[in-house]
């Protein structure tokens, strides 16, 4: 039996404007937008998207789930992303560690790494 990633579903309560600010951060695009759902992605043939639902409670925790960004240039996509809506967010990690841990307009934790050459490199 096969199987694949197909979508990361994040929940949102401004379900556009949450897949404005991602469609604006990672240079995808809206594929689809229902009342209940938005999807993004590169295209609609891609292997995995994002798919934006609906919640009515507010967030509490800091996600158990988040994304990791490689850019090519790190001060440069912190700024960019700040410049969408992000916001800097301390969850802990210390002021010597490689990442930047930002947070979408909902509070979504996730992080801005230095360039990486693989999956599973990593560094401090």
């Amino acid at each position: 039996m096969a199987v694949s990633l197909h979508h990361i579903v994040v929940d949102a309560h401004d379900l556009p404007g949450l897949a404005a600010f991602w469609c604006a951060a990672l240079d995808w695009r809206v594929l689809s937008e229902k009342e209940r759902e938005v999807v993004i992605g590169t295209d609609p043939s891609a292997p995995t998207g994002i798919c934006f639902m609906p919640v009515t409670d507010e967030k509490t925790v800091k996600n158990r789930l988040h994304f990791d960004l490689a850019p090519d240039d790190q001060d440069a996509e912190v700024e960019r992303l700040l410049a969408l809506g992000a916001r800097r967010v301390d969850i802990g990690q210390g002021e010597a560690r490689s990442w930047v841990v930002l947070a979408d307009p909902e509070g979504n934790e996730f992080c801005v790494l230095r360039p990486r050459g693989s999956l599973i490199e990593f560094a401090d």
